[in-house]
């Protein structure tokens, strides 16, 4: 197995790029639409080279699990690094990492700097040995939710300020925790022959999906109780995964289960979609509002 530019790409799950690509470019736009080189560098970091630094730092300190976890085949949810390149991994990472960090430091201000530098040590939080954030249940979701939701934030800082938009943080990061929390479920029993504890090998099945469910109706929720009826819009866009999550409620005691396994994909391509709209959304506020 060779670390070439297609292991790296493996490695940083491009399936799930545009999860944090697209929020920091939503962001930006919002506090100044103006296309600048910000805009562009912050793209291709937070759809690329974040991505490489999250699930590599991940990957390398979930080897042994990993191993032993049939998800990890080379699909989507990724596959296992041979331990020999583990440290030209972090060579890699750390190389790009800086270079990107440097950048936004210099152009940023205080409050940017010091709001990334959270988002990287997260990052590492969540998985290194003394830390793993991962490891403590309901942590884990929180943690991994400020992975996904973050880059929109910092694309205010970045470019302008928060202001109105604290509200769509918000509900962002309640969807986010509910999908880690359901992701979570999937991956109860290889977690447990790797004595890895997690929401749900913590709470169960059952309760851990309770949790999604609660999560995906305050998130629903939120967008109303902030910006009143058109705040409906963000609703609607949370309620596919709140019905994904109440199929699988008859399979609630269960930790291995079909449904689980066909919903969760339902969930993975429907981000595509409500992704799609509410790209067009933002485009359409920019264009017709602003």
């Amino acid at each position: 197995m060779k670390l070439d530019i297609r292991r790296l790409a493996i490695v940083s799950r491009p399936f799930w790029w545009v999860n944090t690509g697209v929020p920091f470019l939503a962001g930006a736009l919002l506090a100044d639409n103006n296309l600048s080189p910000a805009h562009i560098v912050g793209f291709i970091y937070f759809l690329v080279i974040y991505n490489l630094l999250m699930y590599g730092v991940n990957d390398i300190y979930d080897y042994e699990s990993d191993i032993k976890n049939p998800r990890k085949n080379g699909s989507i949810d990724g596959s296992v690094l041979d331990k020999k390149l583990h440290s030209r991994l972090w060579v890699i990472m750390l190389a790009l990492n800086v270079t990107f960090l440097a950048y936004f430091v210099w152009i940023g201000s205080a409050v940017s700097s010091l709001f990334l530098l959270a988002m990287v040590f997260l990052v590492f939080a969540y998985s290194v040995k003394g830390l793993r954030f991962k490891e403590r249940p309901v942590l884990d979701s929180l943690t991994s939710a400020f992975h996904y939701a973050s880059p929109f934030l910092f694309g205010l800082l970045l470019l302008g300020e928060i202001g109105e938009w604290w509200g769509v943080f918000i509900g962002f990061y309640l969807w986010v925790c509910g999908n880690h929390a359901f992701g979570a479920i999937q991956d109860i029993v290889p977690d447990k022959k790797a004595g890895i504890s997690s929401i749900a090998t913590k709470l169960g099945p059952q309760a851990t999906l309770f949790f999604v469910i609660s999560m995906y109706v305050f998130a629903a929720a939120s967008f109303p109780v902030v910006y009143g009826a058109v705040g409906l819009l963000g609703s609607i866009a949370v309620a596919p995964y709140l019905l994904f999550a109440l199929k699988c409620l008859p399979d609630r005691n269960r930790s291995i289960s079909p449904r689980f396994r066909r919903y969760w994909r339902y969930f993975l391509y429907a981000n595509y979609a409500v992704g799609a709209l509410g790209t067009m959304t933002v485009a359409l506020y920019l264009a017709i509002i602003r």
